[in-house]
């Protein structure tokens, strides 16, 4: 099953995420939440980062959200060493999240888990 990260600069708000996700996912997706800095301060760890990527990973890949920033930067930078198993969604956090995790929940791959997460851009615009 595809394995699903969110970055955040916030612990609490990556946690509240990928708890919501999980509850959308009915329990079955992986969800795994990378937020703040290594004390747990606002901010973004690479090794937080990575550590849940690779916890998300069942060998099906992982789809890594971001919030903003350096959380971007961040997880394009730890993405890069999981040669092609992990993917940067472009997609709204919490609704992507969502969107990504009822899609994992179902067995889709990775591209369709990231088509999911990414087309909840239009379901902001109704």
């Amino acid at each position: 099953m595809v394995g699903i990260v969110i970055v955040s600069h916030s612990r609490t708000l990556a946690e509240g995420a990928a708890e919501l996700a999980r509850a959308m996912g009915l329990g079955k997706a992986v969800v795994k939440a990378a937020g703040g800095g290594p004390d747990g301060d606002l901010g973004t760890s690479p090794d937080l980062v990575e550590r849940a990527v690779a916890a998300a990973d069942s060998g099906d890949g992982v789809l890594v959200l971001a919030d903003l920033g350096s959380s971007v930067l961040t997880a394009k930078l730890v993405i890069e060493d999981f040669d092609g198993q992990a993917v940067l969604a472009d997609a709204p956090l919490v609704e992507g999240a969502v969107a990504a995790a009822s899609s994992a929940a179902t067995g889709a791959n990775l591209a369709d888990v990231r088509a999911a997460a990414e087309s909840a851009h239009d379901l902001r615009k109704r």
